[in-house]
């Protein structure tokens, strides 16, 4: 018999990867702001936070680690990611004491006030400053080191963003692979990554994606907006239909990780915008696709849906940015992504808030049901119903693996779920039960057992005689979350205790 007490602390390391990769992924995507400091006039830190407060925005990613900004932050419950700027990076990286020193000043000083949970060190490191190639995991070292002393390495995680230029050809999705030049250093930075529990930072800006792909791709596909059947995008290799160019981009890098044999480390997008205004030359930034896009996005990653090759795994993701920055170098374009002017105006109005939670139960639209046309071809269904999900904003949650009205083989009761609560959310707005002649309006009640679709009066022995249409995505998902810990919790005991 093996002796209890004799776990390696290998395979100790393995089971609390497992818990923390899980728990990573049962907590649900937030939309968070990316706040840069390049502005001739920014805000005070309590005029910013009071701008964080009124858009209900929960999330903030720093440059830097601005102590005036971290007091202003303080016991507001708002998540905080720093960071460690390029300038810092090579004498961070260089010395273990620099490092703790850095973490002493920039972090264990303003917790627990400050809820900072994320360090990101350096930005764009290899595509941008590749000189500081080499410290850039001894830096991750050495401050997750500093962590440890401090013991705060289970409050704050660390990681590093980088860009799409990391990824040689990035479409398809499915055979991308990382910059070969850069093999070395991002075997050891995946490493610490799936050792530490942390994700892998991506800067995914469809922005530049479409500019640089000089019409190869539809605009429309950029901005999360729905594709004319002609001009579908699909993964050969795969077979998966790609509604947007942020989830291919996504997509790409879990296949760049793949390819160097590592797996099930979360991506999370640091940043991800569009310009609202550009020079004479670049005429897609403007306002309409910046509301567009960053509307989009919002609805697309709070849906939680995943990517096509990944649906299990959200995205979370920081928009970029809160302010235009009118001293950042480069075209106009690069001075207006924020979603405010300097002086603190809107550029354009903007919600945070998961419109996916918003109520399907309209009085006028109970017993009726938007439904998928069980004579339409299956690819057509699939084609409605990634846009159902994706631009649409259904609340798709129900219908993932695990959940409750989730049927890998029937894609007729799957779509129809997702056409139908989108058209509950949408119609007192102008939405219509059409997409594309594949679903049509029935009488007939499609729940069964516990799934319940909106607009249900429960006549269909449901159980639960409400007729208040899917559960808001927040409580479903902490409900889920509650539940499916205390079964894994109960699974995993016993291997913990035979190991």
């Amino acid at each position: 018999m093996l002796d209890r007490n004799s776990m390696s602390p290998r395979r100790l390391e393995a089971v609390v990867m497992l818990l923390m990769l899980m728990i990573f992924n049962a907590s649900g995507a937030f939309v968070g702001i990316n706040i840069g400091t390049q502005v001739s006039n920014l805000p005070s830190p309590s005029d910013i936070v009071s701008i964080l407060k009124a858009k209900k925005i929960q999330h903030v990613r720093l440059v830097n680690s601005d102590h005036q900004m971290l007091v202003a932050l303080a016991n507001t419950g708002i998540e905080v990611m720093v960071g460690v700027p390029n300038d810092q990076l090579l004498r961070v990286g260089q010395s273990r004491p620099t490092a703790a020193d850095w973490i002493n000043k920039n972090v264990a000083a303003y917790l627990p006030a400050t809820n900072i949970t994320y360090i990101a060190v350096g930005d764009e490191v290899l595509t941008t400053i590749p000189n500081a190639a080499l410290v850039l995991v001894p830096a991750l070292q050495f401050l997750q080191s500093a962590l440890l002393a401090a013991n705060l390495n289970t409050q704050v995680k660390l990681s590093s963003p980088h860009s799409m230029d990391m990824i040689s050809k990035a479409f398809p999705p499915s055979t991308a692979t990382f910059n070969s030049t850069w093999s070395s250093v991002m075997s050891q930075y995946l490493q610490f990554l799936k050792t530490t529990g942390s994700a892998f930072m991506l800067n995914a800006q469809p922005y530049y994606g479409y500019v640089k792909g000089q019409g190869i791709f539809p605009l429309e596909y950029a901005l999360f907006r729905s594709l004319n059947p002609n001009s579908q995008i699909a993964d050969p290799n795969t077979n998966l239909f790609y509604t947007n160019m942020f989830d291919a981009m996504v997509d790409a890098t879990y296949s760049s990780m793949k390819a160097m044999n590592f797996t099930d480390i979360p991506v999370m997008v640091t940043a991800s915008g569009w310009p609202s205004h550009g020079g004479r030359n670049e005429p897609a930034a403007d306002v309409d696709n910046a509301l567009a896009y960053n509307s989009n996005l919002i609805r697309h990653v709070l849906n939680n849906s995943g990517t096509p090759s990944q649906p299990n795994n959200q995205v979370s993701t920081y928009l970029f940015e809160l302010f235009n920055e009118d001293l950042r170098a480069g075209p106009d374009s690069e001075k207006n992504w924020g979603i405010m002017f300097i002086n603190a105006s809107a550029v354009y109005s903007l919600t945070f808030e998961d419109v996916a939670t918003t109520t399907t139960d309209s009085p006028a639209l109970r017993g009726m049901f938007c439904v998928a046309n069980s004579s339409a071809p299956h690819s057509a269904l699939k084609q409605s119903l990634d846009w159902a999900c994706g631009p649409g904003s259904a609340n798709c949650s129900a219908i993932q693996p695990g959940q409750p009205c989730y049927k890998p083989d029937d894609i007729v009761a799957v779509a129809s779920y997702a056409f139908n609560d989108y058209y509950h959310r949408t119609q007192a707005s102008g939405g219509t039960c059409n997409f594309n002649s594949t679903a049509t309006m029935s009488s007939t009640d499609p729940s069964h057992g516990i799934c319940i679709f909106a607009g249900s009066t429960g006549a269909n022995g449901s159980g639960s005689g409400a007729a208040s249409g899917p559960v808001s995505q927040d409580s479903f998902a902490s409900h889920s979350q509650s539940c499916w810990l205390t079964h894994l919790v109960a699974a995993l005991l016993p291997v913990v205790l035979l190991l």
